[in-house]
Parts: C-alpha cells; structure tokens; sequence
C-alpha cells in the first residue's frame, strides 16, 4: 500500500542517485581539482581539439584544455595545471599537440627539454609549441593524413591495418633491413635528382616540340596510308617478286659453290689489270676525243657519201715504204719487249709548226718507245725535251727521264735527217745480207739466189760507199 513515507523514501533515492551522478560528472569536468593558469601559443589548434582535453606529461594526465581562443594566426590555449603537479614541470617547457588514435581526440603533451630550467612553471606563463624538426615532421604527417582518415570510413581501415599487422607479425627484422636497404637506395637516388629535375625540363620542351609537330606527323601518317593501301593492294605481286628472288638468291649461291675459287682467282689475276687501269685513267677521256674526232678520217677512208671519196667504197690509203738502218732481225738481241715506265699521256692532234701534219714527229718528244728494238732516227723534225713544252699534257707524271739514248749514236750525228747506213763488221750476217740484197736488185732475181761466197768478192767495193736504189 503506497504512503507517504514510501514516497518520502523513494524521493530521497531519486535525489540520492541524482546528486551522486552529479558529483559524478563535476569530479569529470574538474569542478573539484584546482588549477594553475598556463597560456599555449599555437600554431594552430586543430578541428580535434577541444576544451576539457588531457594535458600530459610524459603520458601522465597533469591538467586540462580550459578554452581555445583563435587569434587569425594561430591559437591561444589556456590551460590548467595541476597545483600538485606544476612545480615538476620546467618552465622552458614546450607543447605538442598529438592525438590519442588514429581516429582520437588531441591532447597537449608537453615535453621537458634535455637542459630543463630550475624554475617551474607559475601561473600566468605562456608556454610555445615545439617548433624542433622532428615535431614540425609529426605535425605535418598528422595534418596531411587527417585528410584520408576523414575520407577513410574507420570500419574499412581497421579491417586493412588488422591484415597489414597480420601480414608483418613475425617479420619485424626483414621489414628492417627492407627498410635499411631503401634508405641506402634514397641516399643514392639522392644526388640524382638535379640531374633528374633537368631531364624532367627537357622532356617537357620535348613534350611540347613533339606537340607542335604532331599535326606534321599526323599528316604523314594520313599520306602514308595511301602506299600502304597500294602494298596490300600488290601483295600478290610481291609475293612473285620474293618468290623470283629467293630463286635467283639460289642461283647465285649454287653459282658462287661452283665457282668462287675462279671468282676469287679472277679478282687476283685482274689486280694488276685493274691497277694498270687506274694509273692511266686520267688519259681515258683524251684517248675518247681523239677517237671521236678520228671518226671523219674513217669516213675519208672508208668512203662515205660525205667524204671527199665519195662514190669509191673501199679503204683508201697512201702507203710509202722506206728502208731504214734497223739491219736484220737478230735473236735474241731484237726479240719485243716493254719496259717503258712513261705515266699517263694525252698528245694533241697536232703540233705546232714545224711539227705540222706535213712533218709529225715520229717520236714522243721525251724519246722512243722502250719496246726493246733499236729505233731508227727520226724521219722528220722532232721535238725534244719536257712533253709539257710541246702541249702534251702529263698530268703531273713527267719525271724528266728520256729515252733517246736507245737511238743509235751515228744516227744522230749527222742530225735528225741522217740516214748512214751501217752494214755492220765485215762478212757478219748483216753484211752478207745487206751485199746479196744490192746484188739481187741489180741482177733482178731474188737474194737467195746469190751465193754466200758474193760477200767476199763484192763486199770489200761496196763497204764505205753510198749505193743509190731505184
């Protein structure tokens, strides 16, 4: 049966259990702890730090956030201290503003210096936030991945970080050394980067010439599809063409199996052939002009309609035959040879006067040709000296050598036009020769008919004379 001294008693519980909730929440907030005032002069305080935040010490909670006041560049934050705990704190003291969890709340940590004062915080001090490389380090990595971790949904990065603890558990030193092993890869990578940072700059110029072309380019792709239209379009044509080629590839190769013994004995024996050919090449287009200017003279003697022999077909030439003082052919004193070593050469179709076309000289004017017979002397005036002189070009290989003496000395005394006979030593083979042909003449029969012994008898009145044939 409900009373009124039930209702008394349940009222009291209820105002019991209120005022113990009270306390309860009071003793949370501080309202019981008494504090010393201390001023933080921050950077900035951050969205995850709010009043009533721990102050902490080395991990251990030594006061609370009061209130945050923005200042435009930072953040005053008032802190409270502990009264039995502040006379341990130093006054050089610095702040951080560090999180709880990766998904917590901030809290102020004050870290004591390696040299701290003697002096201790008192109320009314303003304390600076740590500004060491290694804090500015800790809050930029904090302000850059509070980022993802607002875009992280907590429930997903909890799954991922629980695999990635599972997946590093035991394997602490290999992730070490990895670790030891990339900061030696950065320290090395290190030095490269200027270099890098320029290769960067150059790739960007590349990058834009290689824009401003690519309409060029593009173009010529377009005008390029137009003969790879015309490829396709002969493929069957090509494919002949290989086919013949790959048959004519094996011909040349059984060719080649067969005879590239002779093909290289070939280049061998052809060398001096070749080497002789290029020595004299310069006098080729010279030897060409005086061919083409020969073909006239052809026609003269050949008798063409243009030519003065018109009408008469046939070869028309004038031949006059001369003795000469070369004597009988001897072997092997007279037998052919060469040994003239005389460089390019490229004589004019004429000579100035005397040397006309009446009167060409019968000799080059550096000498005879060495073709190992004893050349008479000359039959008409005759230019001596350096071909130079005489407009024969020697295309610089005149040595200033001359074959002359090979003309026989008598010859030559009495001047270009002497004409002495010699018979040689007496009743020598060339004597008997000379006296039969004299004897043969003016008997009208042949020289073998005259007997051998008509050089004893006749040789004597004829040697030292002159005889006259006509």
């Amino acid at each position: 049966m409900r009373t009124p001294e039930r209702a008394l008693q349940g009222l009291a519980f209820i105002g019991v259990v209120a005022l113990l909730l009270g306390l309860a929440v009071a003793h949370y907030a501080g309202a019981f702890r008494s504090g010393v005032p201390v001023l933080l002069k921050a950077g900035h305080a951050g969205s995850q730090l709010g009043e009533h935040a721990d102050v902490k010490v080395r991990g251990m909670v030594v006061g609370r956030v009061e209130s945050i006041t923005s200042t435009g560049d930072g953040a005053d934050i008032l802190l409270s201290i502990d009264a039995d705990k502040i006379d341990q704190i130093p006054q050089n003291v610095t702040a951080r503003l560090l999180p709880k969890t990766l998904f917590g709340e901030k809290y102020v940590a004050l870290e004591p210096p390696a040299d701290p004062s003697p002096r201790p915080l008192v109320a009314g001090d303003v304390i600076g936030q740590d500004r060491s490389s290694t804090a500015r380090e800790v809050d930029t990595a904090l302000d850059d991945l509070e980022p993802v971790l607002t875009a992280v949904q907590p429930d997903e990065l909890k799954s991922t970080l629980g695999a990635i603890a599972m997946g590093l558990e035991g394997r602490g030193a290999q992730l070490g050394e990895t670790l030891v092993a990339l900061n030696a890869l950065v320290e090395g990578i290190t030095p490269a980067v200027p270099a890098l940072q320029d290769d960067l700059r150059e790739l960007a110029t590349l990058s834009e010439t290689a824009a401003d072309t690519a309409p060029d380019l593009l173009a010529a792709l377009d005008d390029l599809t137009v003969p790879a239209g015309t490829i396709v379009d002969q493929a069957e044509n090509l494919r002949e063409v290989y086919r013949s080629v790959i048959s004519a590839s094996d011909d040349l190769h059984a060719f080649l199996d067969a005879n590239g013994e002779n093909v290289i004995r070939l280049v061998v024996t052809s060398r001096s052939t070749l080497e002789t050919l290029a020595r004299y090449a310069p006098e080729f287009p010279c030897f060409f002009e005086n061919l083409v200017s020969v073909i006239p003279r052809g026609d003269e003697v050949f008798g063409r309609s243009n030519s003065v022999n018109a009408g008469k077909p046939g070869i028309h030439v004038t031949i006059e035959i001369t003795t000469g003082d070369r004597g009988k052919y001897v072997n092997p004193d007279d037998l052919p040879e060469f040994t003239d070593d005389r460089g390019p050469r490229c004589y004019p179709e004429a000579l100035p006067p005397p040397y006309d076309e009446e009167n060409f000289p019968q000799y080059a004017p550096d000498g005879p040709f060495r073709d190992g017979a004893v050349p008479p002397p000359p039959e008409s005036p005759q230019p001596k000296g350096d071909p130079e002189a005489f407009g024969v070009d020697t295309y610089g290989t005149y040595d200033g050598s001359s074959s002359w003496y090979l003309v026989k000395a008598n010859a030559l005394a009495g001047g270009p036009n002497a004409r002495t006979i010699d018979m040689g030593v007496a009743n020598s083979p060339g004597e008997r020769a000379v006296v039969n042909s004299l004897i043969a003449a003016q008997q009208g029969r042949p020289s073998s008919s005259v007997p051998g012994w008509s050089t004893y008898l006749v040789g004597p009145l004829y040697r030292g004379t002159e005889v006259t044939m006509a």
